[in-house]
């Protein structure tokens, strides 16, 4: 016997962000015959949508399949009701941020628009109170040196400061988020190292093999690939830039090939935003719903890559507005590293924790 505990103030929220009629589902199973990768032994998703459609949280919230479903979309094609499982699967995937944010105040400020002037003031005030600590909260004169303006010791220390503090709140939501996955499953325990079932998904996580199974959404697999590795790439440019910093070896010359490196990346970025961008304008119907925090990650990535360029221009170029403009791009920077794991960008890091545990119980999709 199964005890029902529904949650209406849940079910609402899940309608709000979806924008599905959850009641209308008639369980007919087409969304789990037609998806390409929902495992055989308890298919999703199905069983999500009864779940969802009775306001059961503690099946969904902590539950892998969620974050299994690659969004492709089919289940939403196919659903004679309209129901759009695809957008409820999403839906429920940006409550999760929130349900795990540590601190709560964070998730709450960057997931509500109503707030976001208090999410942008937050990386502006501490931006400034670093530059007000250093002495040089003015405008240097002469030719255009960021360092000037924000010196390498303040800003690779606030930096990696921040980060560090940012992936640690967002381990501790994926502890807890682990914990729950394994409530969900009491019949599985995970068998094997969190490492060795990590490298075990390796594929998956290089290739995205998993999105070719779509077939009504064929370019996000190539917009997902130059995304994911656009910002990797960043990321690895943003620690040699530091190194470099360190060694005082910097700023890099426009053919240093960590600059061109960081050039690729943000063409790649340009690209893969600029088709997720135009998908979710001009092809509603198979890219589903767009929510706030959709559009939030795409805006807040396309701003601080443009911004990245923009400034490098500046300091070659010697432009006079350089420093008004490397400030809008560390307040792009700040923001997207202190949100990390409250918004969409915090969806890497619960899918691949979500996978390797389903690794670990070997839970395999179809494909």
């Amino acid at each position: 016997m199964i005890n029902v505990k529904p949650d209406i103030k849940f079910k609402q929220q899940l309608k709000k962000v979806s924008k599905s009629s959850l009641n209308e589902c008639m369980q007919c199973g087409t969304c789990s015959v037609v998806c390409s990768l929902s495992p055989e032994d308890k298919p999703f998703p199905r069983k999500e949508m009864i779940w969802a459609g009775w306001g059961m949280k503690d099946k969904l919230i902590g539950n892998p399949d969620i974050w299994l479903c690659h969004q492709c979309g089919d289940c939403s094609t196919y659903c004679p009701r309209g129901v759009k499982p695809a957008d409820v699967f999403s839906a429920v995937r940006e409550i999760s941020y929130q349900h795990y944010a540590k601190p709560k105040i964070l998730g709450k400020i960057v997931n509500n628009p109503k707030w976001l002037p208090v999410a942008l003031l937050i990386p502006i005030i501490i931006i400034s109170a670093i530059l007000f600590m250093a002495g040089t909260l003015q405008i240097p004169e002469g030719p255009v040196n960021y360092s000037k303006f924000f010196p390498h010791a303040w800003l690779n220390s606030s930096f990696s400061f921040l980060w560090f503090l940012t992936i640690g709140l967002g381990i501790v939501g994926l502890r807890n988020f682990w914990n729950d996955m394994k409530k969900q499953n009491p019949d599985s325990k995970p068998t094997g190292n969190f490492i060795r079932n990590l490298l075990s998904i390796r594929k998956e996580l290089i290739l995205h093999s998993n999105f070719s199974a779509c077939s009504a959404q064929k370019t996000r697999k190539i917009a997902h690939l130059l995304v994911f590795y656009g910002f990797m790439m960043l990321l690895l440019v943003t620690a040699f830039a530091i190194y470099a910093a360190v060694t005082h070896n910097y700023p890099l010359d426009f053919t240093n090939p960590i600059k061109i490196l960081g050039n690729a990346a943000a063409v790649m970025l340009f690209v893969g935003l600029g088709i997720m961008i135009t998908n979710r304008i001009f092809n509603k119907k198979d890219f589903g719903n767009s929510t706030y925090t959709d559009w939030l990650f795409l805006i807040s990535l396309f701003l601080l890559t443009i911004s990245g360029v923009v400034v490098e221009a500046a300091r070659f170029l010697n432009w006079d507005l350089a420093y008004h403009l490397y400030f809008f791009h560390l307040i792009c920077v700040w923001f997207i590293i202190i949100y990390l794991p409250y918004t969409k960008f915090g969806h890497l890091m619960y899918r691949v924790v979500a996978m390797t545990f389903a690794a670990s119980i070997n839970r395999k999709l179809k494909a």
